[in-house]
């Protein structure tokens, strides 16, 4: 079963994430913050990693470059899950090694879980 790990500090955004994958098939592990998150990342080798650029210990961009210094993790997308401007994400995106970014809130189901897939094929 493909794995994703999700990196997300509000439960309501992490449960809907849940909801989603898991419908879809995937299986999801959740971290809260970022410390949790290099933890989980290390322990379950992921096959993407959704993060959240905003969290309560360490921002994401930090995490990213953790994640991308650590050779087994080296080829795992990394996707942003942000509610940053669509402008900022991009930037985000471009100078701290993500594979890519999604925009909170999920609006449609279906367009996200599609998103997930894509950078799953990418990868």
């Amino acid at each position: 079963m493909t794995k994703i790990l999700l990196v997300e500090d509000i439960p309501d955004n992490a449960e809907l994430v849940r909801k989603a994958l898991s419908k879809s098939g995937y299986e999801v592990v959740h971290a809260l913050d970022a410390e949790t998150g290099m933890q989980m990342a290390l322990e379950h080798i992921p096959d993407l990693i959704l993060l959240d650029l905003g969290l309560p210990d360490y921002d994401g961009q930090t995490l990213a470059g953790w994640l991308r210094a650590e050779p087994m993790l080296q080829s795992t997308p990394i996707v942003a899950f942000t509610a940053w401007p669509e402008e900022t994400a991009k930037t985000m995106v471009e100078s701290y090694g993500f594979d890519g970014y999604i925009c909170k809130p999920i609006i449609k189901v279906g367009e996200f879980v599609a998103k997930i897939a894509f950078y799953l094929k990418v990868a």
